[in-house]
């Protein structure tokens, strides 16, 4: 099992026991479905339960379970009573969260989505209002495209649509073959197959200008794969170059904003580290087009240095002065 198929399963473990002492006779395939997993998946987290239990490991100290027919009691809890509480931050920002999910329409089941945050508004009482001000809207444009785009998902159809790349500052028509609605990294995208650039292409939503269901079925390439999403959207390839920039503390925010591949800074305390004089953090950042990394730090407004690689640098110097020159002769 991977690192984070264990992340997910060891919550779902410690949370099967109470859950199942609060219901007894429990279907499996219900309980299953109350976790988000197969009947198949709960069955083998219900085997492994019953390895599980207090020092001694022995007969009467193991988790001891009762199947009848298609349902589950416990018998001996080994002390498993207790379910997961929340901390008033991790409701507040899973609330925050839910709420976004609600907002974006078409991207998940929204009835799901208000249900669960009605569960978890009840069950934190006074702490889920602080989730409550955040308030979290889409665009009536996002949500009229993203509402397209759903529909064309659900009947089969292409697409055509208008994209504004933030990479390229440039905006496109383009014939898509609808995959899926991903929400990934607090955004919801399309994948597709891109006619034009013949190959899978996520489409953030918030950047969908326009969409228009097309009358031809989507007809997504053969060989045309979804994408693993699990440790984030970005994946580094071979042509992807690196950059070394500098960072006032105003500009700290591209070091979370962007995926960046090192943090370094010109001091370390107790395996802490601290920027340098002024604040100033060193970042290595991967790109793949020289013009996006310029535009980047031309739009930081001498809040962000290129150290490395030079020719860019020069790039930025020139564009500068040649705009400053502009200023002065306005």
């Amino acid at each position: 099992m991977t690192r984070h198929g264990v992340a997910q399963r060891l919550p779902r473990l410690l949370s099967l026991v109470p859950y199942l002492r609060a219901r007894p006779g429990v279907p499996v395939a219900e309980a299953a479905a109350d976790f988000g997993v197969d009947e198949k998946q709960l069955r083998r987290d219900l085997e492994l339960l019953w390895m599980c239990g207090l020092p001694g490991y022995g007969p009467g100290d193991l988790v001891d379970l009762s199947f009848a027919g298609d349902t589950v009691d416990v018998v001996f809890d080994a002390g498993l009573t207790r379910p997961l509480r929340l901390t008033t931050s991790e409701a507040t920002a899973l609330l925050v969260a839910l709420r976004m999910l609600h907002q974006t329409p078409g991207v998940v089941d929204s009835d799901a989505v208000a249900r669960a945050i009605g569960k978890i508004e009840a069950a934190v009482g006074t702490a889920g209002e602080r989730a409550g001000v955040v308030s979290v809207e889409s665009g009536t444009g996002e949500r009229e495209s993203t509402t397209v785009v759903r529909g064309a998902l659900d009947r089969g159809r292409a697409l055509r649509i208008v994209y504004f790349t933030a990479g390229r500052d440039a905006v496109s028509r383009r014939d898509v073959d609808p995959m899926r609605l991903v929400v990934a990294e607090g955004r919801g995208y399309l994948e597709a197959w891109c006619r034009r650039a013949e190959g899978v292409r996520m489409f953030r939503l918030d950047r969908v200008e326009q969409a228009e269901e097309l009358p031809e079925p989507a007809r997504p390439h053969p060989e045309a794969e979804p994408t693993d999403v699990t440790h984030g959207l970005f994946s580094p390839r071979s042509g992807h170059r690196f950059a070394v920039l500098e960072l006032d503390p105003e500009a700290h925010w591209v070091a979370e904003y962007y995926p960046v591949d090192e943090v370094r800074a010109p001091q370390e305390r107790a395996g802490e580290l601290l920027p340098g004089a002024g604040g100033v953090l060193r970042v290595l950042i991967r790109f793949a087009d020289p013009d996006w990394l310029v535009r980047l730090v031309l739009g930081l407004g001498g809040r962000a240095r290129i150290v490395e690689p030079a020719e860019l640098a020069g790039v930025v110097r020139e564009r500068a002065r040649q705009a400053l020159a502009l200023t002065d002769g306005a």
